[in-house]
């Protein structure tokens, strides 16, 4: 295997395209933090505001992301697109507007470009040979590293530099160019006529285990991010390190993605997928466990490197358990689910910090984590008895298209 295989033009403009569209998903919910952070008690509107962003992005991904024609995606996309586009300027523009009104364009820029991930993710595997989706997942996966390690920084630098309302700019700016990069791709993905809606649904709920497990992983990441200043605390570390810290971790998990797409790996996807969740678990433990600054940055290293194989492997079974038709649709359903996994496991933290300490808010977490995993590993076992493996393609419904192997 080779990333020689994904190295083409096509795959260079989606690669502009996706970084366009998904930059301001990462600047979002900080963005919305600063714009109102002056204001009287600004705190808890932006992480209000922040809420309804996320909200927006978990009802429209599958909802939206079930409607995309896998063979004309790219007007569904493109608009989508621009009326995020209109929904992270609208704040940018009026930063002093009623919270109703703020409320209102952060629902909209969550909600429109929601199904753009998913569909975005199996354009990108269009582009490719078969036998190299591996490899273009990890340059999506070392792509999102990137943007989410560097979107922070950008968000904090001009809201506190320049003002709270530029970054907002700058994300409707960079999602409003990616729409005529649109037409630089192809129009979809397949060829052939679109599943039923019944059919579809049959396909999508069949995949539910690989849907926990990006709930798990998520999940996860959450307890790394937002616990993470309350467990330095507690530790007698300056809070300030919690960037540098959530910094190193993405770039390991940018490396684990380079480091996964160099080979092929042995086991089934969805084992492979469940035993890296428990590694990733085991990582985020110590991270509660460990004493010192050095050992906390090690564990959390630890866990993106896992958290890189979680992910391509989560996305690769998806790919084997669904048709080529029924794909955008069940990366937006996983899009949604790995947001309701972090939100959950945010509450479940937020609620436990103010009942326990940081590090037994974190193990309480990691816990959870581990009874997804479990539901999942059930459900996975439960396929295979059943002939309904979420790790293999299923058998085709009436309407539903045969996806080729590789």
């Amino acid at each position: 295997m080779s990333y020689r295989e994904v190295a083409s033009k096509q795959v260079l403009t989606w690669a502009f395209v996706a970084v366009a569209a998904r930059v301001p998903v990462a600047m979002a919910p900080l963005a919305l933090v600063f714009l109102v952070r002056e204001r009287p008690g600004g705190y808890t509107l932006g992480a209000v505001l922040a809420a309804v962003y996320v909200i927006g992005e978990i009802v429209g991904a599958p909802v939206l992301g079930m409607r995309l024609d896998a063979r004309r995606a790219r007007p569904q996309l493109a608009a989508g697109l621009a009326a995020g586009a209109v929904g992270f300027a609208g704040p940018g523009v009026l930063p002093d507007a009623h919270p109703v009104v703020l409320g209102a364009f952060a629902l909209l820029a969550g909600a429109a470009p929601a199904a753009a991930s998913g569909g975005l993710r199996a354009l990108l595997t269009s582009l490719v040979p078969g036998h190299a989706a591996a490899q273009a997942l990890s340059v999506e996966s070392m792509l999102t590293s990137a943007v989410w390690a560097v979107s922070p920084a950008a968000v904090t630098g001009l809201a506190l530099g320049v003002a709270p309302g530029v970054p907002l700019l700058l994300a409707a700016a960079l999602m409003g160019a990616s729409v005529p990069g649109l037409w630089l791709l192809p129009e979809g993905w397949q060829k052939e006529a679109r599943d039923s809606g019944t059919a579809q649904l049959r396909v999508l709920a069949a995949a539910w285990p690989v849907y926990v497990t990006g709930a798990a992983g998520l999940s996860l990441l959450a307890l790394a991010e937002l616990v993470l200043p309350a467990l330095l605390e507690q530790r007698g570390i300056a809070v300030g390190w919690s960037g540098p810290l959530l910094l190193g971790m993405s770039a390991a998990a940018g490396v684990g993605a380079f480091l996964y797409g160099l080979r092929t790996w042995p086991g089934r996807l969805p084992v492979r997928c469940l035993l890296l969740l428990c590694g990733m678990s085991a990582a985020v433990g110590l991270v509660a466990l460990l004493p010192g600054l050095p050992g906390i940055a090690a564990a959390l290293a630890v866990a993106g490197l896992f958290q890189a194989g979680v992910m391509l492997t989560r996305n690769l079974s998806l790919r084997e358990a669904l048709p080529p038709s029924a794909l955008a649709a069940g990366y937006s359903v996983m899009y949604a689910a790995v947001g309701a996994g972090y939100a959950a496991t945010g509450t479940l933290a937020g609620a436990l910090l103010r009942l326990t300490a940081a590090s037994t808010a974190i193990l309480a977490g990691v816990g959870l984590t581990l009874v997804l995993t479990a539901i999942a590993w059930w459900g996975e076992i439960r396929g295979r008895t059943h002939g309904t493996d979420p790790g293999r393609a299923p058998a085709p419904l009436p309407g539903t298209a045969v996806r080729r192997p590789g």
